[in-house]
């Protein structure tokens, strides 16, 4: 069963999806606030994860992050990893004054740039008694940084630049400038990593395509990444467990592994074989492994 719900954020009204067992009876459930990737929106992988979980027993909420999807803020498409947070606090504040959810049995799960932002948030946000990501990355790590780490210093310094001139226009009232999330067309992605054509694949055709992710974002939001550390003090999640599952083929994977080297225990790294980055949004020989163990794992450490 998935019902609609909204609730504040920062003074925004944010959008959810709220996903029960098809046999819930009426009493207290674990919930699981389950949080999109950066250009998603809680109808794609993270409605999918809620769905699946809602399956095993657990009431997941996947929403829209401020700025984004069905949720207010403006100007849309602002990606702010400390707005993020506070969206994930919140989604855990929903549930824990919900009569139906057990406010003593909430677990959180990330979606590849969520996976940075949730591990984040649990670092000071208590009432998150397990934390688990899927897919992880460090959006501000990648974007400064490239992936892999490839890029010159200079091409994050021309960046800070161009978002100070871009927080002028809008000053003015010049408009904001927006620039594209991906490659709009195939061919664009001719030459880049394939993590790129994977997220082309998913996101621009019929395979994820949503209207409410438009492959537009605020790139003065590079600001906001240029002060942000996803793993920075991850070993304050300790002693609540922190499960990461990445695919053993995904170009992203090093976010994980740097991560669960950083936190303390009681941490695992999940490998699900052969899968990418973007395999582990939709792709059933992927996804059931994945969720299998989220429900090993948010089952034994959200246990009544």
């Amino acid at each position: 069963m998935k019902f609609d719900v909204r609730f504040p954020s920062k003074g925004l009204m944010l959008a959810g999806h709220l996903y029960v067992p098809d046999t819930y009876d009426g009493s207290r459930l674990p919930g699981i606030v389950v949080s999109h990737p950066w250009g998603g929106v809680k109808e794609q992988t993270a409605g999918l994860y809620a769905e699946r979980l809602s399956r095993q027993g657990f009431a997941a909420l996947a929403f829209d992050a401020a700025y984004q999807g069905e949720s207010e803020g403006e100007p849309r498409g602002v990606e702010d990893p400390f707005q993020r947070a506070e969206d994930i606090k919140s989604a855990v504040s929903h549930l824990a004054a919900r009569e139906d959810i057990d406010p003593q049995r909430i677990g959180a799960l990330g979606i590849c740039a969520s996976g940075g932002y949730v591990p984040f948030t649990a670092q000071t946000d208590r009432r998150i008694k397990a934390v688990a990501t899927v897919s992880a990355l460090d959006a501000a790590d990648l974007y400064l940084n490239g992936l892999g780490r490839t890029n010159d210093p200079a091409v994050a310094s021309a960046m800070l630049d161009q978002a100070g001139v871009m927080r002028t226009a809008e000053a003015r009232n010049e408009g904001v400038v927006y620039a594209r999330t991906l490659p709009e067309r195939e061919e664009e992605t001719a030459g880049l990593p394939k993590h790129y054509h994977e997220c082309w694949e998913y996101y621009r055709t019929a395979r994820g395509f949503h209207p409410r992710s438009p492959n537009w974002w605020v790139p003065r939001s590079i600001e906001y990444f240029a002060m942000f550390d996803a793993y920075a003090h991850i070993e304050r999640i300790s002693p609540r467990p922190l499960l990461m599952i990445a695919g053993t083929q995904a170009e992203t994977a090093y976010f994980s592994e740097e991560a669960i080297k950083r936190a303390d225990e009681p941490k695992e790294l999940f490998w699900i074989d052969g899968a990418t980055h973007v395999d582990l949004y939709d792709k059933d020989e992927y996804v059931s492994p994945a969720v299998a163990k989220l429900t090993e794992f948010f089952g034994e450490h959200l246990a009544a």
